[in-house]
């Protein structure tokens, strides 16, 4: 195949978790482009806030063997991520005004943690929200992955990490989480979050690394029983991010395993993000006094920021 230096992008952001993206389907001028945007050489210097484009991560939009596409989520370090919440949001959006054939309210975006819909709201061809059925949260260990026995749950575990004790509930929508729940009210989230987040991330309890979330639950309530959280996320292979849309699943999640939070699909607990507010509503059976929690769903923005081209060569050469 032959080469060629200039990969043309969109940049999108959803609550300032901010991607490039890349459409590498037959036939769109970036999967002609080597090496591949999806390299993690690539994704690194893409990603790179000084002398790339600058980045949280790197979604590519591939064909779909069962939806409509398949998106793959590549983190400013390089590491591959299994799902992105802010970046499927990113992802509808790209698909539904720039491709014809997919302008339609629900689209079916296969993804690391299964395939997921996506029901756009759009005014005058512009997505200005998108909702999307995120998937039965995993609770087990094995799921997560957490060591531990398979079966167990680690709801209110104890984890040790630079000098300190935490407990955690831990959460997997596709991808590991680790909630961390603060009642301290003069608490600064994002100060625990930069100072424990390295460490928690690579904790030997999480085999693939894990998310962290710092989370207070305000003490008012909505009309539907949803109450709001203030979250901060350390998000694994690149750090406090502005957003993260499974984070503020696997928070609004954990809140109600631990009894702090109301499930239901009619409830909705505003998630409040340093980049803004994500709504969440967890579906739940309580099958016999036993509650099931059946699947998440997570409505928010995500907005353009610009089109453009970049030359590869050129930009992998200032990062040699």
């Amino acid at each position: 195949m032959k080469k060629a230096a200039q990969l043309p992008f969109v940049k999108v952001e959803g609550l300032g978790n901010d991607f490039v993206v890349v459409d590498l389907r037959p036939g769109h001028p970036a999967a002609e482009v080597k090496p591949s945007p999806l390299d993690p050489e690539v994704a690194r210097a893409l990603c790179d806030r000084r002398f790339g484009v600058g980045a949280d991560g790197v979604l590519g939009i591939l064909p779909g063997e069962n939806g409509d596409v398949r998106m793959r989520v590549i983190n400013a370090d390089g590491s591959e991520a299994e799902m992105c919440g802010n970046g499927i949001r990113c992802v509808a959006k790209v698909l539904y005004e720039s491709d014809p054939g997919l302008r339609k309210p629900v689209l079916a975006i296969d993804t690391g943690a299964g395939l997921l819909s996506c029901a756009v709201q759009a005014d005058a061809g512009l997505v200005r929200s998108v909702s999307v059925e995120m998937g039965r949260p995993r609770l087990e260990r094995a799921e997560i992955p957490l060591l531990g026995p398979a079966e167990e749950r680690a709801v209110k575990a104890t984890v040790e990490a630079g000098g300190r004790s935490f407990t955690f509930t831990a959460v997997s929508m596709g991808n590991p989480h680790a909630v961390i729940f603060v009642d301290d009210p003069a608490a600064s989230l994002r100060e625990l979050a930069e100072k424990y987040g390295p460490a928690l991330e690579t904790h030997s309890l999480f085999p693939r690394r894990t998310n962290v979330e710092f989370a207070r639950i305000r003490p008012d309530q909505s009309a539907d029983g949803g109450r709001p959280i203030d979250v901060v996320v350390w998000e694994r292979g690149s750090g406090i991010t502005l957003a993260c849309g499974t984070g503020a699943c696997a928070t609004a999640v954990a809140g109600c395993l631990e009894g702090r939070l109301r499930p239901g699909g009619g409830i909705e607990h505003a998630v409040h993000l340093l980049g803004g507010i994500l709504n969440i509503a967890v579906q739940s059976t309580d099958r016999g006094g036993e509650i099931s929690y059946e699947g998440v769903t997570m409505r928010g923005p995500a907005s353009l920021v610009f089109r453009a081209e970049v030359d590869l060569s050129a930009l992998l050469a200032r990062s040699a």
